[in-house]
């Protein structure tokens, strides 16, 4: 139902009736593919991201005499490796920093241009494209795919779907294979996944990650964008009226005629916007929280625009208030808010980082024996030292005491730790007890590499009296 109304701005044009849907469609959006600049840029990044992950498992570094996975997530010692980083379970911080700036990096983007992460690199859609570009070389052309579907089961049909499947679950298998690797060595995993020996951790996060690919980008699809995502939930407090996204100019193309007709609008209504969108959406009615901003209509509504002569950018890149016919505004407030964390967690991630010490110490009490007196009446107190090398070379460390009077390191105070590496020394430390202390006292424990004061770790304990 068309009605004429006055738009706002006083344009002359249609405004149509929109049915409201509480429920999505049954069955499986087959999207028309379609060329042009922004589809090429998804691709580009689909290529990038995943030569990323699945190559940046192969890479290798060379630690001194150990040539190791320069992209691993050693668990069992609790190393995070990147290249020439070394990261222990103490950097917490730097992961909280790290995961802080992607969170503002990721709300600036939004509030700039929209969905844009969920376009061109969120890993759903990414795999969504590879699954469906398989399935459009086994079965064909959108309409193909559909009456494919529709179509009773035969040889034919059961042959196609057989080696749709077969390809998706091989790309799902090496996929989950990828994944693990970053957590052990993919030079170490195959063999052992080719003699069925994985461990039973390595073998559940194989099954899973693989059912999860397969399940999540060859099923649920933009399913996972409407119904799963909480972003596409909750985009709508990031973004507002000045915020660039996909937008139909309807000042422009209201009222829409299917052929050139004295006040019609540019809008053929060759609804071509909707047969390339992955949620399967008409961009037309507005903005929806289903949009995952990929541009793929702004390229075919170009095309067509081409073809009958008129100018591109019916759909576009467009705030609402440009495309109600209003002049772009500046920089909007939470636009300079985002950036200016951004700059400034970045800033203390990377002092963080460049401020990060080169050994760390702990120290624990030997629970067995809290204190004893000697003959001489001294009294000694044990301690544990775990002293971590954080630094690129072996290290030899000299242990130091300070805080009670008298306190002197009997036995070995030296340690010698590989790079990157823990060590433990045993330390007892004996002070004379010449009744003026009682109780617990407190200790300063500090190890330092041979000649390097300045380069000192230190930790507080206590030191027993009767």
């Amino acid at each position: 139902m068309n009605t004429d109304m006055p738009l706002a701005g006083g344009a002359s044009g249609a405004i149509r009736a929109v049915p409201l849907t509480f429920h999505p469609r049954p069955g499986t959006v087959h999207a028309r593919a379609v060329s042009g600049r922004f589809n090429g840029l998804r691709w580009a990044m689909a290529w990038f991201t995943q030569a990323i992950f699945y190559g940046g498992v192969w890479l290798t570094w060379r630690d001194g005499d150990v040539v190791r996975p320069a992209l691993w997530m050693d668990i069992a010692h609790e190393r995070l490796y990147l290249f020439d980083w070394v990261l222990w379970p103490q950097d917490a911080l730097l992961f909280a920093f790290a995961l802080i700036v992607a969170a503002l990096a990721l709300f600036f983007v939004t509030a700039l241009a929209g969905r844009l992460f969920c376009g061109f690199a969120c890993p759903q859609t990414v795999y969504t494209m590879m699954f469906t570009w398989v399935e459009a070389r086994v079965e064909g052309k959108p309409a193909a795919r559909r009456a494919l579907d529709t179509a009773p089961w035969g040889l034919r049909k059961a042959a196609l779907k057989g080696a749709k499947h077969a390809l998706w679950l091989a790309l799902a298998a090496w996929t989950a294979i990828t994944f693990v690797g970053y957590f052990t060595p993919i030079r170490d995993l195959l063999p052992r996944l080719t003699a069925w020996d994985v461990g039973m951790w390595e073998g559940f996060w194989l099954l899973f990650y693989a059912a999860f690919t397969y399940l999540q980008a060859g099923f649920a699809r933009e399913s996972v964008c409407q119904h799963m995502c909480p972003y596409s939930r909750f985009q709508g407090v990031m973004t507002d009226a000045h915020t660039r996204q996909v937008g139909y100019d309807r000042l422009r193309g209201e009222p829409r005629a299917h052929a050139r007709s004295s006040g019609a609008g540019d809008c053929v209504d060759c609804t071509i916007c909707v047969q390339v969108c992955p949620p399967g959406i008409d961009i037309r009615n507005g903005v929806q929280y289903a949009c995952i901003n990929c541009g793929l209509c702004v390229d075919a509504c170009d095309t067509v625009m081409d073809k009958v002569g008129r100018a591109r950018g019916l759909i576009r890149y467009a705030s609402e208030h440009v495309l109600s016919g209003r002049a772009p505004t500046a920089v909007q407030p939470r636009v300079k808010l985002y950036a200016s964390l951004l700059a400034l967690f970045t800033a203390l991630g990377v002092w963080q980082m460049a401020s990060r010490p080169e050994v760390r110490l702990d120290v624990l009490r030997d629970r067995g024996v809290l204190m004893r007196e000697t003959a001489d009446g001294r009294i000694e107190n044990a301690y544990v030292l775990k002293v971590a090398n954080l630094t690129r070379g072996a290290v030899e460390y000299v242990a130091q005491v300070e805080g009670v009077p008298g306190a002197t390191i009997i036995g070995n105070d030296r340690l010698r730790v590989a790079a990157n590496s823990v060590a433990s020394l045993r330390l007892t430390v004996s002070a004379p007890d010449d009744g003026t202390l009682r109780g617990a006292q407190p200790l300063d424990i500090a190890v330092a590499p041979q000649g390097r004061r300045n380069a000192a770790a230190g930790a507080s304990s206590r030191f027993l009296f009767p």
